[in-house]
């Protein structure tokens, strides 16, 4: 048996652009990918913070150290630039496995940039 957990999450990301006129996907700056091991074509969630949207879609990589979190084709009108996003991504994990994975969650500033890891979701609604 499998469950589907949380692999990483960005957390609290500013979106920098809403592309209508792209094909798809959200596209996300290279160190931030890194930082939460998530993989260009993967399948994400994506929460809006300002408006409730939530929808799913797929990875591009962002230009390094750009801080690029721009939203592609038709759910850029989910978005609006500036909006507070989390993108979340799931892997399967074998039940025995479960309580003990720990998934890499990236806490963002205002600029989107990391400013703490964590392996857990906080017990906290709100994170300074």
């Amino acid at each position: 048996m499998f469950r589907t957990m949380m692999s990483g999450k960005i957390h609290r990301a500013r979106v920098t652009e809403a592309n209508l006129n792209y094909v798809g996907s959200i596209t996300i700056d290279e160190d931030i990918l890194d930082a939460v091991g998530m993989y260009a074509n993967e399948k994400v969630q994506i929460v809006n913070n300002n408006n409730g949207a939530r929808f799913e879609t797929y990875i591009i990589k962002g230009k390094r150290g750009s801080g690029v979190m721009c939203v592609n084709g038709a759910a850029a009108r989910l978005v609006q630039e500036g909006d507070v996003i989390i993108v979340i991504s799931y892997m399967m994990v074998p039940n025995e496995l479960a309580l003990e994975h720990k998934p890499k969650v990236a806490i963002m500033n205002e600029h989107n940039d990391i400013v703490d890891m964590i392996n857990h979701e906080p017990e906290a609604t709100i994170m300074s």
